[in-house]
């Protein structure tokens, strides 16, 4: 009994590995965002943000990864609902890419409130 419980959990995550990997290798916008989350983090280290800060990057890293990967999952099942161009297919996916859209302009804004008083002091003590 404890045996089939935990062949499903760790079945549960075989299956949740092999959806990020379909994300890595048949989305595109998943070599973008790996440039944004390592500059990122690498700006984390080098600009030497707090650990509040730093698990604010990587909450909002987290959010723009999972949400392409749930639009990603409606088109795909748009996709396997229908091939044809109906106007309710168009919004769900419209919809879904909106999502990723709202959370990677989010992830912008909170980069700045990070990133950009580090770099105004950057460059405040280096040129006064």
């Amino acid at each position: 009994m404890i045996f089939d419980f935990l062949k499903k959990r760790l079945n549960s995550f075989r299956y949740a590995f092999a959806g990020i990997k379909e994300l890595w290798v048949k989305e595109k916008n998943t070599r973008i965002h790996m440039f944004f989350t390592i500059s990122a983090i690498a700006a984390g280290f080098l600009l030497k943000i707090s650990p509040l800060e730093f698990a604010l990057l990587i909450l909002t890293i987290a959010a723009v990864w999972g949400m392409e990967a749930i639009n990603s999952g409606v088109e795909r099942v748009v996709d396997l609902v229908t091939l044809e161009k109906k106007p309710l297919a168009k919004a769900a996916k419209d919809l879904a890419a909106g999502a990723v859209l709202i959370i990677a302009m989010a992830s912008v804004i909170i980069g700045l409130i990070i990133f950009l008083p580090k770099i105004f002091q950057l460059f405040v003590l280096n040129f006064s």
